[in-house]
This record gives C-alpha cells, structure tokens and sequence, in this order.
C-alpha cells in the first residue's frame, strides 16, 4: 500500500490550496516577492507531484516591483466551477505595521496550465480571500478583515460578500460571519459545504509555533457559526520535539473514492537551533468525520503525522527532475523565480550566447526593485550547488556568481568581482539582517582566468563554498558558514519565507556588464553521505 511522505511540497511551499478535478489534484501555494506568482503543482495519487504551473507570469497581472520583504502574493486559494479555474490572491504592499495595504484579485482559466485572465479587483479589507461556489449556483468571497485601529484586534474577523461573474466583481452588502475574540488570530477562511452544515476552516494562532486549524459551522450561510468544541482539529503547539512544527493553514479535498485529505503547511527546525530553513512546507493528513459532524484525523489525536496512508489509487509518479541545467532550452527553467518582476531580454537572456544563460548586471542585491537573479528553493537540508561562469569584471561595482539567500537582507554569496590591487578575483559576500561581512576580505586572485567553477556545499546549519579554475581542481574557499541564518527564526520579525540557491550578477555603475553562465546543478545530499568532489 502506498503512503504519503510529509511534506509532500519540500521546501518554501507554504499556505496551500487543494483542489480536485477529475482525476488531477492540484496544489496552490504562497510565493510572496517571488516572480511568477503562485505555483501549482499536480498530482493523481496525491503522493507524487510535479509543478505544472506559475499563473501570475505577466505584469498586468502581478507587479511587485517595490514591495517589502515577505510581501507579494499571500495565499492563493484554487476553486473551480462549471469548466473555469478560479484563482485568488493577495497582493500585499505594507505589512509590517497596524496598516496593511493588500489588495485582493482574481483571474480565471479553461486550463490549469493557461493563460490566465488579467486580475479582477475585488477588494483591500485584508488577506487571504478564497472563493466559495455554493450548490445554488451563487459564488461568495471570504476573506480575514483587518483593524490597524489602536486597542483593537489586528484580526477583526471573517467577512462573506458575493461575487458576480457578470460585473464581473464584488456586489451586495458585506456579511461579518466570524468575529474573532480578543488577542486571537484567524485568518486562512475556508467555506465547505457538506450534510446540511456550511463549515469554515480557519487558521488560528499565527502562522508560527502556535498555528493551528480550526472549524466552525452553521446551517445558514451567514451563520450563526458554532466552533469546533474540541477546540483545533490539527496543530503542532503542544509537542516541540514533533518533526512537523508550526502546522496550520488548513484545505479539503475528497477523493474519488471518497476519502477526505488536509492539506496544511508545516515546518522541519534543525534540532540543533531550531531553525528552518526549508521554509514552511505542504503537508497532507488523512481525515474524517466524526458521527457529531466534525473534522478528524484518521490517525487520531490532533498532531500531524510524517507518514499518512494513501488513497486507494493508482501509483502516477512523474518524470524527475534533472540535477543539471545546460541552459540549452529557449525558455528558463520553471523551478527557477526571479525576485519581484520578470527578467526581460535586457536583464536576461538565453539567446545571445547559445547553451548559456547571461544575466546583465542588474541593482544591488539589497534592491527591491530590478535585481538581475534567478533562484530556485532549497529543498533539501542537505544539497549542493554548482555553476560555471564567465565574467569580466573592470571595477568592484562589477559582480556574478552563486548566491545563496533567504531575502535581500540575508545572504551568502560567492562572486567572482574586480580589486584594484589584485585584478579579478573570487570572494565572499555576506549579510545577516542587513549588516554585510566579507569572510576572505579582498578575496584569491584569478589571474588570466576566462571562468571559474563555483560551487555551495550545504549540511543541515553548514555551508562550504568551493571554487575551481579548472573541472577537477576543487579548492575550499573562505570558513564554514551557518546556513541556518537563511531562516525565518533568524531573520527579522515579520519574515516567513525560505531559502533559494541561484545565479545573479550586479553593476552598480549602471553598464550591465553580462555574466555568462555555462550551466547549473543543484544536488540533494542526504545529511550522513559525502558529498562528491
């Protein structure tokens, strides 16, 4: 018998959204300042996933030039109804104080893969909207509501307005179903409907240690909604030695067999600190409903599991995923994201040189603007990264090589640049929560050398850079590293992201000087193994 593996999205795959369609299962998940927006993922044994889709690819749908760190697309919500994709998102500008500015839109689709509509605003009162489609036919957003006033709860609540798709937009008035009580948090609303009862999901205790989902229900619409009188029905708050931490952010499915499943994000901290740098992951549990009508976990208890059984369907493994990138597609690679707009042909290009990929050097890797960088998560505690470039660098305002970050405030970054005393060389850039450090100073000199190999070696809270000017010659640069500061625990209040590992080139006099990258691996390691030289 086949089981689900939590989490079955490794990595920065947080605030999930299941839908079922036939014989495919598709996840939505958070990309915040990441660009495209959203990722979806498909599945037809929810066991194996493949990524099938990045919807918000254009910017008259999504410009996030400008927004904070951790701001962007918030939780996506995925529904469809009478042959179109309905997705929903947040686009938040300021979060980082009593006022929030997220403005909520949606785009449709005949196909998950797209094209997808320009968006459709719906509204700003606060964040994570989903869309119900009601058995009458009417269809009805449902969204936390925000109170930046003093003394107040900055949860207010869970509001209902319905949706016309002739307008198209929000019509009618503005129902308050869920008034959160004080110093609580909800928010991640979920509207289902099944045996009479009209059922909302909900997020409590912050996306944090503390999360948690909970249910409450009514036989109206508009409520009354009693809760769960159980209290949460999945969390992790109470056991800080479970693997899977920080569970919450709840969303159903039914399969055609008739077995319901929870998808949730949870986090895997290092033991040793505590810290996680995969980010906040999508998980899967196997539920049920009790003879009272309440949501259960099959395995009992309300703590999540690693190990969940399968639905009683077909084994659909896809293709894997190739460890190296040649560059020889005319497109990027879809797992690589680009920071906050898309790379245009006079930030990027894989046409200029055939079988490389050239980054023109872009703003600081402090910018929230236009950064020349692709990224692709850390999936792994344990990987390596390895990439060949070439670079001419004339001036040290003059950067390009491997980068390993968590957001343009924490990073390790292994570059090839300019000294006036020592010419081209390679060396190490660093920032943790913004103060910069440069662990072998000037940096080694590459005399005469056209490209150099560079390569990121991680091990749970260990990172190694090695670089070569030749394929065999590996040579250690710089000390070990804590990978683990590439982490929301470690990182300013108000971050929740991961860790990506990528390609970027910098020129700060405004040139562009191109870098030109001959390929990129990215290998997962398991933690006790040697990694190859």
């Amino acid at each position: 018998m086949q089981e689900i593996c939590n989490p079955v999205l490794s990595g920065f795959h947080p605030d999930p959204s299941i839908l079922r369609v036939g014989d495919w299962y598709y996840l939505a998940t958070s990309t915040f300042e990441w660009f495209p927006g959203v990722r979806i993922h498909r599945s037809r044994d929810l066991v194996h996933w493949e990524l099938t889709a990045a919807p918000l690819n254009r910017i008259s749908q999504l410009n996030l030039e400008g927004v904070p760190i951790s701001g962007g697309v918030w939780a996506p919500c995925l529904s469809y109804a009478q042959g179109t994709y309905y997705l929903i998102y947040t686009d938040v500008k300021v979060h980082s104080s009593s006022f929030r500015d997220t403005h909520n839109y949606l785009v449709t689709s005949k196909s998950i893969e797209g094209s997808w509509s320009d968006p459709v605003f719906l509204n700003s009162s606060g964040f994570d909207p989903s869309l119900f489609h009601d058995a009458d036919g009417r269809k009805w957003l449902v969204n936390m509501k925000s109170d930046f006033r003093a003394g107040k709860n900055t949860f207010h609540g869970i509001v209902l307005q319905e949706y016309s798709t002739t307008k198209p937009g929000l019509v009618g008035p503005i129902y308050e179903i869920y008034r959160t009580a004080p110093g609580e948090i909800a928010e991640g609303p979920h509207l289902y409907q099944k045996d009479g009862y009209y059922y909302l999901m909900l997020a409590v205790g912050g996306t944090g240690l503390e999360h948690g989902v909970r249910l409450a229900r009514a036989k109206c619409l508009l409520g009354p909604y009693e809760e769960d009188p159980s209290g949460d029905m999945l969390t992790s708050r109470y056991d800080a030695t479970l693997p899977l931490q920080k569970a919450g952010h709840g969303s159903l499915v039914q399969t055609q067999t008739g077995e319901w499943y929870l998808a949730h994000l949870a986090a895997r901290p290092i033991p040793a600190n505590g810290r996680c740098p995969l980010g906040r992951e999508t998980c899967l549990q196997k539920v049920e409903w009790n003879a009272e009508g309440w949501l259960r976990l099959t395995s009992g208890g309300i703590t999540p599991q690693m190990r969940v059984p399968a639905p009683a369907l077909p084994a659909a493994p896809p293709a894997a995923v190739p460890v190296r990138d040649d560059f020889d597609a005319p497109v990027l690679n879809p797992h690589f994201q680009s920071l906050r707009v898309p790379l245009g042909e006079d930030q990027l290009s894989l046409s200029e040189r055939p079988g490389f990929l050239r980054l023109k050097g872009g703003e600081s890797l402090f910018s929230w603007h236009r950064q020349s960088l692709v990224a692709r998560r850390q999936q792994a505690f344990s990987y390596q990264a390895e990439t060949y470039v070439e670079f001419s660098p004339d001036d040290y305002t003059q950067m390009a090589g491997l980068i390993c970050l968590y957001d343009t405030m924490n990073y390790y970054y292994l570059c090839v640049t300019w000294d006036e005393q020592l010419g081209k060389v390679v060396k190490i850039m660093a920032a943790q929560n913004a103060k910069c450090t440069e662990p072998v100073g000037a940096g080694i000199p590459l005399p005469n050398i056209l490209g150099c190999r560079l390569r990121a070696r991680v091990s749970r809270t260990a990172l190694q850079f090695f670089y070569a000017t030749d394929e065999a010659n590996w040579k250690q640069i710089g000390p070990r590293l804590d990978a683990s500061t590439l982490s929301d625990e470690y990182c300013q209040k108000g971050c929740f992201t991961g860790a990506f590992v990528g390609l970027c080139c910098q020129d700060l006099s405004g040139c562009g000087k191109p870098a030109d990258f001959d390929y990129f691996e990215y290998r997962e390691m398991d933690d006790s193994s040697e990694n190859p030289d």
